[in-house]
């Protein structure tokens, strides 16, 4: 139980490292939290016009869902644990990402620290989501709506690829959902903005 609750606090910890202020501070950047919509993630980084930091930030988001993930499973290895606790270390990230103690738990929206997630959890079912938001995408152009459409199809392919923690993994999309859902008010009010086709 005490290597669980370890494990559990170590993923939240690296979960509240917020990578687009961490590298907003270190390249001279305004702080992602005071321009935009306030959301310290990738697409909000991009509004600076810097790609770069932009696309930095999206693989630091991501990686630290997939790091929470193997540190549970290199746990794992080492003593018995329950098999859901890859994806409880994940949601722990998840929520660190959400709610950073680092940050005064003002944090992001976590769509790419859920992908890092469910890549580490299964190739196969991060794989799957990723092409359900690519689809949406390349039809809408709209982020927002891209991911909540991948993101309700999460336990559909978890419970296809017979995954342990399905129960964290609901509770991931419910937060993704709470946590856009200034972005579904605007989608149902035909407001919601996005990216132009080159």
């Amino acid at each position: 139980m005490t290597t669980t609750l370890l494990t559990l606090l170590a993923a939240y910890l690296l979960g509240s490292l917020s990578a687009a202020v961490l590298l907003s501070r270190a390249f001279n950047l305004p702080d992602p939290r005071s321009y935009g919509s306030g959301n310290p993630g990738a697409t909000n980084v991009l509004r600076t016009g810097n790609k770069r930091i932009a696309a930095l930030t999206l693989l630091g988001d991501g990686l630290k869902g997939t790091l929470a993930v193997w540190l549970a499973m290199l746990v794992g290895t080492q003593i018995s644990t329950p098999d859901w606790l890859p994806a409880l270390a994940g949601l722990a990230a998840f929520i660190g990402h959400l709610w950073p103690v680092f940050f005064d738990f003002k944090g992001g929206k976590g769509v790419a620290t859920a992908l890092g997630i469910l890549l580490a959890l299964n190739p196969l079912l991060g794989l799957a989501c990723l092409l359900a938001w690519l689809t949406v995408f390349a039809l809408t152009r709209v982020s927002s709506l891209s991911a909540l459409v991948a993101s309700a199809a999460v336990p559909f392919f978890a419970a296809w690829l017979d995954e342990a923690g399905l129960g964290a993994l609901i509770i991931l999309v419910i937060l993704i959902f709470w946590r856009h859902r200034t972005n579904i008010q605007r989608l149902v009010r035909g407001e919601e903005g996005g990216f132009r086709k080159p």
